[in-house]
């Protein structure tokens, strides 16, 4: 931490650890970007991943004045429970918060951490967003940013640290996400990729379901294919697919979703149907009859929903004056290189 903040961080076999030093009479109010944070439900919906992108807003009532910040978080979910906070079994949002508090010295509520989407027990992400809040302000964040690492297990790691402008929601500002799901088609599963992509032993016929993806583009009423879930609060079922692309790479194929947000588990059920259909169990046309019934029962006479380690939430997009730093803040943090300046090895 840089400033009248004094930090220090280091490792050794594995443990990190970090002291701050708070100066009590420095000044924290100089930067221009000073402003008033909304106070952020924790709630939401999401697929298992995928969050309410285009849902009706629900913004709570001006709070305390705060600095915002934006987080791009990677994670192999394999060992967690989803993202949404919880004390038992670990969340990535409590493993994070855990960090966050020991290296901001910030209390837990009054972070306000934000994630843009609830992935589920077992569904990894490459880039997650979230927001926090904090009462002062940073000079640089290259440090922070190493430090928060540094706390953090290596399946979690923040690619990317940066201010956030006060119009910037995690969660709300999304104009679209795109998921992954990888499908490994083979006889012989690949040791390297067990954790992160489905096996299939049957052989797909990948025409029939790229014929079978093109009925999901669109604005439809995905009802059908979203399972019920105690924390949603009368989600719009409606969502707007952008598009859904069935893409061969050897044994490995992946199935890219990009949409406006998408419910609870639809990314996998639609993907459970379309491994039903490239088994040639069922024809392609039979997606617009799901979608058209409105009923989750109907798609389950003909699919559950894929296993949720194939699944990766891969981007969020947003609009470029929401990702715009705030003047006269610190630049945006994509990690630290270290350099040998001399070899304290011997050559042999």
């Amino acid at each position: 931490m840089e400033g009248n903040r004094e930090m220090s961080y280091g490792a050794l076999g594995g443990l990190a650890f970090i002291s701050l030093n708070l100066n009590a009479n420095s000044s924290l109010s100089s930067c221009v970007c000073f402003w008033h944070s909304m106070c952020d439900g924790r709630g939401g919906n999401g697929d298992g991943g995928g969050g309410g992108g285009g849902d009706s807003i629900h913004l709570g009532k001006i709070s305390e004045s705060g600095y915002k910040w934006r987080l791009v978080i990677a994670y192999d979910g394999t060992r967690y429970s989803g993202w949404q906070y919880q004390k038992t079994p670990p969340t990535i949002q409590c493993i994070v918060e855990k960090a966050l508090t020991r290296v901001t010295k910030v209390e837990r509520e009054d972070l306000h951490l934000v994630g843009a989407s609830r992935t589920d027990t077992g569904v990894h992400a490459w880039g997650q967003v979230a927001h926090f809040l904090t009462p002062f302000n940073y000079d640089g964040l290259e440090s922070i940013h190493a430090a928060l690492n540094g706390l953090l297990p290596p399946d979690i790691r923040v690619r990317e640290f940066s201010p956030a402008s006060p119009e910037f929601h995690a969660r709300f500002s999304a104009k679209s996400k795109i998921y992954h799901y990888k499908i490994y088609n083979d006889a012989v599963m690949d040791p390297f990729l067990r954790h992160n992509a489905y096996h299939s032993v049957y052989k797909l016929n990948t025409l029939a379901m790229r014929e079978a993806a093109k009925h999901f583009i669109g604005k439809h009423d995905f009802s059908a294919f979203a399972n019920a879930s105690h924390n949603d609060r009368s989600p719009n079922p409606v969502k707007n697919v952008f598009r859904f692309d069935v893409i061969e790479m050897g044994a490995l194929l992946q199935l890219e979703v990009e949409g406006s947000g998408f419910l609870y588990r639809q990314v996998r059920n639609m993907v459970a149907l379309l491994l039903q259909i490239g088994r040639e169990a069922i024809p392609p046309d039979i997606v617009p009859r799901i979608l058209a019934t409105q009923d989750r029962k109907e798609l389950a006479k003909y699919a559950l929903s894929a296993p949720p380690h194939g699944l990766c939430l891969m981007s969020i997009k947003y609009n470029e004056e929401h990702l715009q730093l705030p003047f006269g803040c610190p630049n945006t943090s994509h990690g630290r290189h270290h350099s040998v300046r001399k070899c304290k090895l011997p050559f042999y």
